[in-house]
């Protein structure tokens, strides 16, 4: 007889993770199956070498800022993932508090997130863009400098070897983190494996269909021997990165159509040579090119994994027609439908900087690409820095009513009407609003438990559901504590 249990998670990363947390949380006695491909947890985009490791709270990433046509700067996205990111850090906190995760410096070390710039004009804007986040409750601490000098003691790398005379400008705000979401996202699952929930390594789920009764069938395969299987499921969530479309559109759910993705490969030069290191402390975030997607700002960073500290700088992107980067050649043309061709051609044409930057990109040799690595770093010498090539990212194309197809940045929700099903599309800013974008899950497929589930949750992330941008007082509350219990403080 096929095992029923009340959910399905497809994915071992950190999407996954954090939904079984809060689910074993909120209904200890559900039954719950995680099932995840690879031989371990987070192979993919959660993997600590497939993405920068930076806890995205708008502090650095000039992209949440844009410069609007007047000339002033939007700080809505800023604020929004911002209070995203704090959601995070106080599910964190809750989890350090009970003992659940034993040490936050196993995931978490922190490190001070800068933007850096140069020329007259990027000075200007970038200006503008403190004075509008420096009384922020939600980014204290703030700091502005035009002074090479200044710019020299915060990161000695950036300012040797640049021209004379040329303006800089800076911002630093010292509660930034470097986070492990590999390492988190054991920290999760294995408590709750001891507790009695279902990890299986190795098992592909090969297709998601629903049965007359309402319950989802989940189709499996087990990498080793190939061997298939299946379990039923009353709730299913989709959160396997790229492969997330293929299987919703699988599941025949309406809500996918006209859905479709676009793959970009990230990589990154990396730098360990001990003496480099120790001389840049930071993530550094700077502008990104005419035409280039959100993801592809560039920023010279610092990474620890496991210890050890070292220096990526990029991303460039590359092209691959796989969804994941242990994926398929087929997973792009695959994956294309009558209901969105259209929309992807849209996208195409009416975003033709973003094809131009690409195809650029792509055909990018190692030459250019130092010369990238040189406008932030001008004395980097080739010797000391490697590429490689980091996760894979499906930018999301949606159906709009008015321009028949939109390129999304963000993550998305998709969920079937009834609750039954969701999945999570997109790829920025990811990791570090996981928490909030499993609570949008939650509301989405679970209405009818959000009385009942309003205290437990208050009690995990107390600011979930609370307007922090115009509560200085509970801003100001959180992002002590929160800092104070991380050892971010």
């Amino acid at each position: 007889m096929t095992k029923v249990v009340d959910a399905v998670l497809v994915g071992g990363g950190i999407m996954s993770a954090t939904l079984a947390t809060l689910l074993h949380r909120l209904e200890p006695t559900w039954s719950i199956d995680i099932y995840e491909r690879a031989g371990s947890l987070a192979p993919e985009s959660t993997n600590p070498w497939n993405n920068a490791g930076t806890g995205h709270s708008a502090l650095c990433e000039l992209n949440y800022t844009p410069q609007l046509p007047d000339g002033s700067v939007s700080t809505v996205n800023a604020v929004k993932v911002n209070e995203q990111f704090q959601l995070s850090r106080e599910l964190w906190s809750a989890l350090v508090d009970d003992g659940t995760i034993p040490d936050p410096k196993a995931f978490l070390v922190p490190v001070p997130h800068m933007s850096f710039v140069w020329g007259a004009e990027n000075v200007k804007y970038l200006r503008k863009r403190f004075e509008a986040l420096k009384g922020h409750p939600l980014f204290p601490g703030a700091e502005y400098t035009e002074d090479p000098a200044v710019i020299h003691e915060w990161t000695p790398l950036l300012m040797p070897g640049r021209p004379k005379g040329e303006p800089v400008a800076a911002t630093r705000f010292v509660d930034g983190t470097d986070i492990n979401f590999g390492a988190l996202t054991e920290l999760l699952i294995n408590p709750l494996v001891a507790d009695g929930i279902n990890l299986h390594l190795s098992h592909s789920v090969t297709k998601i269909r629903r049965r007359r009764d309402g319950l989802w069938r989940v189709s499996l395969k087990h990498e080793v021997g190939k061997t298939p299987s299946e379990v039923l499921a009353r709730f299913v969530f989709v959160g396997a990165g790229g492969y997330a479309l293929g299987l919703l559109q699988g599941s025949r759910i309406p809500e996918i159509r006209g859905y479709a993705g676009f793959p970009v490969s990230g990589q990154f030069y990396r730098c360990d040579n001990p003496e480099i290191v120790a001389q840049h402390s930071a993530k550094v975030y700077g502008r990104a090119s005419v035409g280039a997607p959100p993801m592809s700002v560039p920023h010279l960073d610092t990474r620890v994994v496991d210890g050890q500290s070292s220096l990526l700088f990029g991303p460039y992107a590359g092209f691959t027609p796989k969804f994941l980067k242990f994926g398929k050649l087929t997973d792009l043309p695959f994956s294309i439908r009558l209901g969105n061709l259209l929309p992807m051609i849209a996208v195409g044409v009416t975003n033709l900087g973003l094809v131009k930057y690409l195809v650029g990109e792509v055909f990018a040799g190692r030459k250019d690409r130092l010369a990238a690595l040189r406008e932030y770093f001008p004395e980097a010498s080739a010797d000391d820095w490697y590429g490689y090539t980091a996760g894979q990212r499906v930018q999301v194309i949606a159906r709009d009513p008015k321009k028949v197809g939109v390129l999304k940045f963000g993550t998305e929700v998709v969920a079937h009407k009834d609750g039954s099903i969701a999945g999570l599309l997109g790829a920025s800013p990811g990791a570090s609003t996981s928490v909030a974008a499993m609570l949008d899950v939650l509301a989405t497929c679970f209405p009818h438990k959000k009385d009942e589930w309003a205290k437990p949750l208050a009690k995990l992330v107390p600011s979930y559901g609370v307007d922090l941008a115009s509560n200085p007082a509970k801003a100001a509350a959180s992002l002590k504590r929160t800092a104070t219990t991380l050892g971010i403080a």
